[in-house]
């Protein structure tokens, strides 16, 4: 099953994804966007992530992961920020996510980081066997503006 890079003939499809991950996260109240923002955010001029796509055999868009170049001044190299990794339930237990994983580890000689909910234990389990463990002693923050600023 291949996995390549995304395009912009993608983009109903990756909103697709990111709408049945945040179903999964029961999180569907934080997906705001609209389409032609995500595409100028993922494929305009200055784009600020970038998206693999898993297909099957066939040419059906199974998962997708959106990911995002960051910096590490301690190691003083680039590295990957894997901000969402989705295979549709269909599809799971097929080596798609190993594969998406896979990829972008080819990416960068540096890190690959990411989050996971606390309650996702196949996930939790599937990043264990892939030989990640998570980052003891830090705490994630978030901090969001009550109103977008105006451009």
């Amino acid at each position: 099953m291949p996995v390549r890079a995304a395009t912009r003939d993608d983009l109903a499809e990756i909103g697709a994804l990111i709408r049945e991950l945040a179903a999964y996260e029961h999180l569907e109240h934080e997906v705001t966007w609209e389409l032609e923002h995500l595409d100028r955010e993922l494929f305009g001029d200055d784009p600020s992530a970038h998206v693999l796509i898993a297909e099957t055999d066939d040419g059906e868009v199974a998962g997708f992961a959106l990911w995002y170049r960051t910096f590490s001044t301690f190691r003083g190299d680039t590295g990957i920020w894997l901000e969402d990794l989705y295979v549709r339930p269909r599809y799971r237990r097929r080596g798609l996510g190993r594969e998406l994983l896979g990829m972008l580890r080819g990416l960068t000689e540096g890190r690959v980081e990411w989050a996971v909910l606390d309650w996702n234990e196949p996930a939790i389990a599937f990043y264990r066997s892939l030989g990640a463990h998570p980052v003891e002693g830090w705490t994630r923050y978030r901090w969001v503006l009550e109103e977008p600023p105006s451009h």
